[in-house]
C-alpha cells in the first residue's frame, strides 16, 4: 500500500478513540524519511510528525508543507537551541540538566516550551527516563521550572511478548497520567505506542501514538 493509503487506513482505524472515547493523535515518525515522503503523508490527512535526531529536525524543517513538529528521540542538551520556538511538543524530557536547558533557552527566548515527561516504564538499561517510583516527584520538581510547561507523559513499552506484561505497565503509565490530570489541567498527553505495540497502547489509554515504520514502510539507513 501507499503511504497516502496507510494513513487512510491508520486514521480511520484511530477515529474511534481510545478506551476512555478520547481522540487519539498521530503522530507520523519521520525518521530517515525524505520531505517527500513526509508531505505525501501531510496530504493525507498527517497533522502531526515527529523526528528523532536534531539534525534531522533541521535539516527538513522548511521543505514539509506544514504540520505541527514534534521532537521524540533522545535529546541533548547542547542541541535544545536548534528546537526552541519550533516545536510544538519536546517528547523526550528524561532528566534534570535537560529541563534546566529547555528553561534558560526558553527565557532567553521568551517562549514557554511544551514537554513531556519521558518515563522508563519497563526499568530497561538501554533507555532513558524516569523511573515509575520517581515519576511523581520528578512531575512535581519540574512543573516549577520556568520557560517549560508539563502536557504530559512519554513512555516505550519493552519489546516483548508478554502481552499481560505490556498491559500492566500501559495500565500503569494510564494511572499516572489521570491522577497527575486531576491537579493539573496542562496534563492533556499521554503518548505511547509504536508502530508495533499502538493498537495496545490506545486499548489502554494512551491518546498519542508515535507510528512510523507502518506508515512509510521499512527504513532504509544510508550505507556507512
Amino acid at each position: 500500500m501507499s503511504i497516502s493509503e496507510n494513513v487512510t487506513t491508520y486514521l480511520q482505524e484511530l477515529s474511534a478513540g481510545n478506551c476512555f472515547h478520547e481522540a487519539v493523535t498521530l503522530v507520523a515518525a519521520t525518521k530517515t524519511r525524505t520531505a517527500e515522503e513526509i508531505n505525501e503523508a501531510i496530504r493525507a490527512g498527517i497533522t502531526d510528525i515527529g523526528e528523532n535526531k536534531v539534525q534531522e529536525f533541521r535539516d527538513k524543517y522548511d521543505l514539509v508543507e506544514g504540520a505541527n513538529r514534534h521532537f521524540i528521540g533522545h535529546l541533548q542538551t547542547n542541541k535544545v537551541k536548534y528546537l526552541i520556538g519550533r516545536t510544538c511538543l519536546i517528547h523526550s524530557l528524561d532528566r534534570d540538566e535537560l529541563a534546566a536547558e529547555i528553561s534558560r533557552r526558553s527565557q532567553r527566548a521568551g517562549l514557554t516550551t511544551d514537554v513531556l515527561i519521558e518515563v522508563n516504564i519497563g526499568s530497561e538499561l538501554s533507555k532513558s527516563g524516569y523511573s515509575l517510583a520517581e515519576a511523581d516527584a520528578a512531575y512535581a520538581r519540574l512543573r516549577e521550572v520556568p520557560g517549560i510547561r508539563i502536557r504530559g507523559f512519554m513512555a516505550m513499552l519493552p519489546n516483548a511478548r508478554d502481552e499481560a506484561l505490556l498491559s500492566s505497565l500501559a495500565d500503569e503509565m494510564r494511572a499516572l497520567y489521570d491522577r497527575t490530570r486531576e491537579k493539573d489541567e496542562n496534563i492533556v498527553h499521554l503518548s505511547m505506542g509504536m508502530s508495533g505495540d499502538w493498537r495496545l497502547c490506545v486499548a489502554h489509554g494512551s491518546n498519542m501514538v508515535r507510528i512510523g515504520t507502518a506508515l512509510f514502510g521499512e527504513r532504509h539507513y544510508p550505507a556507512p
